[in-house]
C-alpha cells in the first residue's frame, strides 16, 4: 500500500544478521513488519522472533502481515518502546540473543497525524510525544527553556544555522503571549531566518527545528546511546547487532558507541600496566556505512537518508 511497508536495505540487513535457523532474534522496531517477514521466513521449527513497536497501529499491522507467513518459528508481538526490550525479553524469560535489528525512524505513519503536532504543515497543538504518557511537550520547551538552551537544541540535533536568530524571536514573541500551536511557531521561525535565504530555501523553512524538538521532547538520543550497550549486553557470541537510521545525528551516535565498544584498554598511555579492564566487546562489520542503491532510492524515497552499520559481539 504504502511506503511504511516497503522494507529499507532488506537485503544487506538479513547479510548482516546472518541469521541462524534455530536462533532467537528481535526486531525492535517492527513498524510494517517488512524486515519482521524476511526474518521469520529465515527461521526453522526451534527458531524465535521478538517484535517491538510503541505504536498500536503498528502492533495490528504487523500482526496480519506475520500471520500470512507460513513458518514453524515461534514469535512475539508486544507493544512496547525498543528501549524497553529488556523487560520484555525478561518477561519472556529470553536470556540471550542471537541478532537484533533497529530502524530508527518516526514511522512516517505517526507523522501524518496532524494531532500529534510533529508536521509544520498542519495545524496542531504543539505535542510531539511518541508517548502520550510522558510529561514534556514541545509546547513546554518553546515556551519554558531559555533563548540559549533553544539555540543550543536547535543547532545540536537540527543542524538549523540560524538557530541563535530563531531562539531569539521565539523568546521575543513568547513575551507577549504563550506559543499554542504548530503553524504558529512556523510563523516565527520564518521571521527568525533572514529574508532572501528563506526565498532560495529548498524543503520547508520550519523542518529543522521541528525535527530538533521532536528529538528533544522525546529523549531519542540518549535513549539510542543506552539502548545499544544494553543490547550488547545480552547478545551471544558472534551475535550481531543491525541498525538502520535516517538521520546524520543518529548514525553519528551509533558510529561513536560502536567505537567505544571496540576499544580496547582506555588507561593513559603513561601508565606501566592497564588497569582499567576495559575489553573489546564487539568487532565492527561495516567500517563505512552500507547505503541503498539508486534503484531502491528510486523505489521508496524513505530510503533515501539511510545508513546501514552492524557488529558482532565478541566473548572471551
Amino acid at each position: 500500500s504504502n511506503n511504511y511497508h516497503i522494507p529499507v536495505l532488506l537485503e544487506e540487513c538479513l547479510e548482516n544478521l546472518a541469521i541462524k535457523s534455530d536462533g532467537t532474534y528481535l526486531d525492535g522496531t517492527m513498524g510494517g513488519a517488512g524486515h519482521s517477514s524476511a526474518i521469520l521466513q529465515r527461521l526453522g521449527a526451534r527458531g524465535k522472533l521478538i517484535c517491538l513497536d510503541r505504536d498500536q497501529m503498528a502492533i495490528e499491522e504487523g500482526r496480519e502481515q506475520l500471520e500470512k507467513i507460513q513458518s514453524q518459528a515461534g514469535y512475539e508481538i508486544v507493544q512496547a518502546e525498543f528501549a524497553d526490550f529488556d523487560l520484555v525479553l525478561d518477561r519472556l524469560g529470553i536470556a540471550e540473543l542471537d541478532g537484533v535489528l533497529l530502524d530508527i525512524g518516526v514511522s512516517s505513519a505517526q507523522l501524518d497525524l496532524a494531532e500529534r503536532g510533529f508536521s509544520y504543515m498542519q495545524e496542531g497543538p504543539l505535542d510531539m510525544r511518541m508517548n502520550r504518557e510522558d510529561p514534556l511537550t514541545a509546547l513546554d520547551i518553546i515556551n519554558k527553556y531559555s533563548e540559549r538552551e533553544l539555540a543550543n537544541i536547535f543547532k545540536e540535533y537540527g543542524e538549523e544555522r540560524f538557530a541563535p536568530l530563531i531562539a531569539k524571536e521565539i523568546v521575543k514573541f513568547r513575551k507577549k503571549e504563550e506559543i499554542e500551536t504548530t503553524l504558529e511557531l512556523v510563523e516565527i521561525i520564518k521571521k527568525g531566518i533572514p529574508q532572501h535565504f528563506l526565498n532560495t530555501m529548498k524543503g520547508h523553512p520550519a523542518k529543522k527545528v521541528f525535527q530538533a524538538l521532536r528529538i528533544e521532547v522525546n529523549g531519542e538520543l540518549s535513549i539510542l546511546k543506552d539502548t545499544i550497550h544494553q543490547i550488547i549486553d545480552i547478545l551471544e557470541d558472534q551475535g550481531r547487532l543491525v541498525i538502520l537510521t535516517f538521520h546524520s545525528l543518529e548514525d553519528r551516535i551509533v558510529k561513536q558507541e560502536f567505537r567505544e565498544l571496540e576499544r580496547e584498554c582506555i588507561c593513559p598511555p603513561e601508565l606501566p600496566i592497564c588497569v582499567c579492564d576495559k575489553e573489546k566487546e564487539i568487532k565492527i562489520l561495516t567500517r563505512k556505512p552500507i547505503i541503498p542503491r539508486n534503484r531502491e532510492m528510486e523505489d521508496n524515497p524513505r530510503a533515501k537518508s539511510s545508513k546501514l552499520r552492524a557488529c558482532e559481539r565478541i566473548r572471551r
